[in-house]
């Protein structure tokens, strides 16, 4: 489990709306919605939860759901001290206090009886039941709970029930288009433009490549990791290969279809 707060420094986090999602997400904020982020891996779903926490001027902790996550780590446990025990608050629990952004990213990774824990949070009561304490807390002002998952990917393994699903306004993330995509990877990756252009232009043709037997497309979070080893003086193809490439399979005849790619983009 990963918890992380906002931006330390209180800069904003860059990110390039794609429609109305920023609205809509103010929206249920205001609303006391809970909002769930749907679209493939590297899209920009916990990039746009940042922003609006920062945006919200609200704090944000966010959680990596996998499956070995339990209740307990998130709502919290008693530690046994040397003069006695004390209850410790969880990620989930510190922030129904604090009326803090909630994000547990890829929700789906996580056990059902887990996940169940959250449902008092995501209706008209707003509240945390807290068995081994026996309190039971209402969330403070400002709290939202949002969690994100990668249909395309997961949907194979495993899936929210309806009876979670229904609780949650869902906000569907694409790709951005091409123009759009080369402005955050040359804004964010450091490069010049023309070589943003060409980095996006080739994980679009990449991306044609799920059809083959790619379990996973180059994301735009790849796109820009390339940029970076670009812009650090690392050659374009070096950089493609080892960011784009690599990453993505270790099935020998698609990396050499994907190096061919590469080849082809960057003569």
């Amino acid at each position: 489990m990963t918890i992380t707060s906002n931006t330390p420094d209180g800069t904003e986090p860059y990110y390039l709306p794609s429609g109305d999602e920023v609205r809509i997400f103010e929206q249920c904020h205001a609303k006391n919605l809970a909002v769930m982020l749907k679209g493939p891996t590297g899209c920009g779903k916990t990039r746009f939860v940042e922003h609006m926490a920062w945006r919200l001027k609200r704090p944000l902790i966010t959680i990596s759901c996998h499956d070995d996550l339990t209740a307990s780590d998130l709502i919290g446990r008693f530690l046994i001290r040397h003069d006695g025990t004390q209850w410790q608050d969880g990620p989930l629990t510190r922030a129904v206090r604090e009326g803090a952004i909630c994000y547990l990213d890829e929700v789906v990774e996580a056990r059902q009886d887990t996940v169940v824990v959250l449902h008092p949070l995501t209706d008209y009561r707003r509240v945390l039941p807290i068995d081994k304490t026996g309190e039971t807390i209402e969330a403070a002002p400002g709290f939202q709970l949002v969690v994100s998952y990668n249909p395309g990917y997961q949907r194979m393994l495993k899936d929210l029930k309806p009876s979670t699903r229904q609780r949650f306004v869902a906000l569907d993330f694409q790709f951005p288009p091409a123009e759009r995509e080369a402005d955050i990877v040359e804004r964010e990756g450091g490069c010049d433009h023309a070589t943003a252009t060409a980095l996006v232009s080739l994980g679009h043709r990449l991306r044609a490549l799920q059809d083959r037997g790619l379990a996973e497309v180059p994301s735009t979070r790849l796109l820009i990791s390339a940029a970076r080893l670009i812009s650090s003086g690392i050659s374009v193809k070096e950089a493609c290969y080892s960011a784009l490439v690599s990453p993505l399979s270790d099935d020998q005849s698609l990396v050499g279809g994907m190096r061919d790619l590469v080849d082809a983009t960057f003569v």
